[in-house]
C-alpha cells in the first residue's frame, strides 16, 4: 500500500499491509526545524515554510501522513483575535479575546482569503503536488475551541453555567467556519480533516459534551465529505461512547485513556488513533518505552499509531521515528 492508501483504509477500519503510523496534530520540533531550515514563527505564516516543515513528518520520521497545521490560532486570527505567533521554541497564543456576547462575533464573508487561512490552503496545494502518495491531513477547530479563542476560556465556561442559551447561540454562530474551512482544505488536496475541539474532561463534563457538542460533531460529520478525525485532549473516556456515535471516522485520543479502555468504550463504531504519551515517553523515554506503548495499542486494534497530541517542541527526532520502528518491527 502507499502511505495514503494505508491511512485511508485504516480510517475505514479495514486491514492494512502494515500498521498505519501518522499524526493528526503537530509533530513539529526544534530539531525538525533545524533539519529542514523551516522554522517557527515563519512556518505558521509562509506556505513554503509550512509545507517544508510539515513534510518532515513523512520524509524524516517516516509517517504515513503529512499534517501542515501546527498552530491552533489560524481561525482565531481570521476571526479578529490578536495573535502572538510565538518563536522557534514557543507556540502561538491569542493575546486579546474580542467578544463578550454572541452579537460580537463577526464571521467575514471573505474569510477564506484572510492570510491566516490562505497560508494553510496554499501549503496543502504545494504538498499535494509534491507528495501524491502520502495522506495529507488538514485541520480545523471546532466551535468549542473557537469560542475559547473569542471569549477566553474562563469567561466562556462560566457562561455554560450562567447562560447556556447564549452558549448554544455562540456555538451555532461559529459552526459554519469549521465546515467551510474543511471543504476548502479538501478542495486544495487534503485527504482527511482533523477537527480539534478542546472539550477535555478536566473542563467539560460528559453531560456538557452530550448537550452542547455531540449534536454539532454529528453535524460536522455529515457536512465534511471526507474522513474526519476528532481530537480532544485529556481524559475523554466518559465521552468516547458519545463520540463513537457521531458518524465521525476516527477519534484521536490521549494516553490518559488506556488503549484497552478506549477500544472498549468505542467498540467497533469508530477508528481510533493514538495514544503514545508525549511528556514522559516521547520527550524523555527510550525506544523500549515507546515500543511498549505501541505494542499495547496494536494489541487493542488501535487503527493508527500516533503521538497523543501536539508533541513538545524539544522531542528528540529518534523518539518520533521509534513509533514507526516499533509498529513495523
Amino acid at each position: 500500500m502507499t502511505p495514503r492508501e494505508r491511512i485511508l483504509e485504516a480510517l475505514r477500519r479495514r486491514r492494512t499491509d502494515v500498521p498505519a503510523v501518522g499524526n493528526a496534530v503537530s509533530i513539529a520540533t526544534v530539531h525538525l526545524m533545524e533539519a529542514t531550515g523551516c522554522s517557527f514563527p515563519d512556518a505558521h505564516t509562509d506556505p513554503e515554510l509550512m509545507a517544508g516543515l510539515a513534510a518532515a513528518g513523512h520524509e524524516i520520521l517516516g509517517y504515513d501522513t503529512i499534517a501542515p497545521v501546527f498552530s491552533v490560532q489560524h481561525e482565531a486570527d481570521a476571526l479578529g483575535c490578536e495573535v502572538n505567533w510565538g518563536r522557534v521554541d514557543l507556540m502561538p497564543e491569542v493575546t486579546v479575546h474580542p467578544c463578550a456576547r454572541v452579537a460580537d462575533i463577526r464571521l467575514p464573508a471573505d474569510i477564506l482569503v484572510h492570510p491566516a487561512i490562505t497560508v494553510v490552503l496554499d501549503a496543502i496545494r504545494l504538498l499535494r503536488d509534491r507528495f501524491p502518495q502520502v495522506a495529507l491531513v488538514g485541520k480545523v477547530f471546532g466551535p468549542w475551541t473557537l469560542a475559547y479563542h473569542l471569549f477566553g476560556v474562563e469567561r466562556f465556561l462560566i457562561m455554560t453555567l450562567d447562560d447556556p442559551e447564549e452558549v448554544h447561540a455562540i456555538l451555532g454562530a461559529l459552526m459554519p467556519l469549521p465546515a467551510l474551512f474543511a471543504r476548502a482544505q479538501l478542495d486544495a488536496g487534503a485527504d482527511a480533516i482533523t477537527v480539534a475541539d478542546h472539550a477535555t474532561g478536566d473542563l467539560v463534563s460528559p453531560e456538557m459534551y452530550r448537550d452542547f457538542l455531540w449534536p454539532l460533531h454529528r453535524q460536522l460529520a455529515g457536512e465534511i465529505r471526507a474522513p474526519v478525525i476528532l481530537h480532544i485532549c485529556g481524559d475523554t473516556l466518559d465521552r468516547i461512547p458519545w463520540i463513537s456515535r457521531t458518524g465521525l471516522a476516527c477519534f484521536h485520543f490521549e494516553s490518559k485513556v488506556p488503549a484497552a479502555k478506549a477500544r472498549w468504550a468505542a467498540g467497533d463504531r469508530i477508528a481510533l488513533m493514538g495514544n503514545v504519551n508525549n511528556p514522559q515517553t516521547l520527550l524523555h523515554g527510550t525506544p523500549d518505552d515507546i515500543a511498549a506503548e505501541v505494542e499495547a495499542c496494536l494489541a487493542q486494534g488501535i487503527e493508527i499509531i500516533a503521538p497523543e497530541c501536539a508533541v513538545p517542541l524539544t522531542t528528540p527526532t529518534e523518539n518520533l521515528q521509534a513509533l514507526v520502528h516499533a509498529a513495523r518491527g
